[in-house]
């Protein structure tokens, strides 16, 4: 017996014909039959019933079967259907097979004929679907783990970009807001390709300055400048057979988005202070958050570079126009903090849902990703509450935030203070832009270069509090 319910739709342009089927249908057990009398009728029911089965006569006024057929298919290629004419031959049969077809018959047809060949038609729609169904599960299984999880239309169109772009070699240029998981879809490319075997390379192009990212990018040569005295192979090298993934392409300097272009064009490299060039074998993913059009308008992208970035663009889309994922983010969220943490057995009150619906998250799934972590530590029960995704990070307050370094010598005291300050400020502030040195430095007032050199000051790495 079938698990699913057996929905049989008769078309035929004579009444008494589909009335005679549909008497005949209902031996089945437990099935459904709808009727139409013409195959626009049938087409529109199509959509609405989704039956497992269509029997169609072939001559009919207005859309004949044939045409019938051939608009199903493209509608949904699981309903088997099956046609039937009193006028058959030889090559119309044939046709109607090529077309897809499940069965032809012939006027006058043998009831119990029929009815066996539509019980298989059956059996063979509901294993078609179950197939389906079991793929469909396979694919979201190997996107939750890359950490990609929605079953929104906005996530899907991505995830079906995505697997039509992988298997070629050809460039992409993933926009999208900060915080939208722009890393995660081209890791997805990456492991999709052919090239999955060797590693994904990735540049955080804010986070290198600007004088160290063109010898990060393309490597260079002994003696090509003081304190060179060896050569080094760039990332474009180490990347040979594999992809290099280029974030937030919008900050590379234009004297680097020459030399960009002509990898892109020429594929080879020229290490700095070298004569000769190196041909190499990658694949160039790109992203940005920014309005590439109009830093061309303002000169400071080139529009030919551009264009060769900009060859497929996949746009990952924010929280808010995805809002049915918010919850299913939030829970794969708690479950992996809570299995990290060691606090498994968590979970959400009602009201903690429906604020998470609630809210707008500007910072989109980092934020959330951020909230969750910070609820699952600082959460003092087994259910995580409205209060525990508001609240800031509690830190022990002290009568005296000085007591510590009142015993040292002031020298001592001062440098040690202002280094924990420093070294928690630009923490906080790569914390909250997840990672984004460019947005850090202009939170903090300073150019990015001098943001940068606290960082490595204090040691501090930016790819500490980029999303994983």
């Amino acid at each position: 017996m079938l698990k699913v319910q057996p929905k049989i739709l008769v078309v035929d342009d004579e009444p008494h014909m589909t009335r005679m089927l549909a008497r005949l249908f209902r031996q089945i057990p437990r099935a459904e039959i709808e009727t139409s009398l013409s195959g626009e009728e049938a087409l529109a029911k199509v959509e609405k019933f989704s039956p497992l089965v269509v029997v169609s006569d072939i001559k009919m006024a207005g859309m004949d079967g044939i045409t019938l057929l051939k608009k199903i298919r493209e509608f949904d290629p699981t309903i088997s259907v099956i046609l039937i004419t009193g006028y058959g031959t030889i090559e119309m049969a044939v046709e109607a097979l090529k077309i897809g077809a499940y069965d032809f018959i012939q006027k006058p047809f043998d009831s119990d004929r029929i009815l066996h060949i539509v019980e298989r038609a059956l059996e063979r729609t509901a294993l078609l679907r179950e197939n389906e169904r079991l793929k469909r599960r396979v694919v979201t299984c190997a996107w939750e783990q890359l950490g990609i999880i929605g079953e929104s239309p906005a996530i899907q169109r991505v995830l079906d970009m995505v697997e039509r772009v992988a298997k070629s070699d050809v460039t992409v240029l993933i926009r999208g807001e900060s915080g939208t998981g722009k890393e995660l879809i081209a890791r997805a490319i990456h492991i999709l390709s052919d090239r999955r075997d060797k590693e994904l390379i990735t540049v955080n192009c804010p986070a290198v300055p600007e004088h160290i990212l063109e010898s990060e990018l393309f490597g260079y040569v002994k003696g090509a400048f003081t304190g060179a005295t060896s050569d080094k192979e760039g990332l474009f090298q180490v990347a040979h057979g594999s992809t290099i993934f280029l974030d937030e392409i919008g900050d590379i300097p234009p004297s680097i988005q020459t030399k960009l272009l002509r990898v892109l064009q020429e594929k080879e490299i020229r290490p700095l202070g070298s004569t000769k060039t190196i041909p190499v074998d990658v694949r160039v993913i790109a992203s940005t958050n920014q309005d590439l059009e109009a830093k061309i308008k303002a000169g400071v992208f080139r529009e030919d570079l551009y264009y060769r970035l900009n060859v497929v663009t996949i746009y990952v889309p924010p929280l808010r126009e995805r809002r049915e994922d918010i919850l299913p983010l939030a829970m794969y969220f708690l479950e992996k903090y809570a299995e990290e943490y060691g606090r498994e057995g968590l979970n959400f009150s009602s009201e903690a849902l429906e604020y998470l619906l609630k809210n707008p998250w500007k910072g989109n799934v980092r934020e959330l990703q951020n909230v969750i972590r910070r609820a699952v530590l600082l959460c003092k029960g087994d259910i995580i509450t409205p209060a525990d995704l508001t609240e800031k990070e509690e830190h022990p307050v002290k009568l005296d935030p000085f007591v510590d370094y009142f015993e040292k010598p002031y020298p001592e005291a001062k440098k040690e203070l202002l280094g924990s300050f420093s070294r928690r400020y630009v923490e906080n502030l790569l914390f909250k832009t997840g990672g984004n040195v460019t947005q850090a430095a202009r939170l903090a007032g300073l150019e990015r270069q001098a943001f940068q050199r606290l960082m490595r000051q204090y040691g501090v790495r930016s790819e500490d509090f980029r999303e994983q």
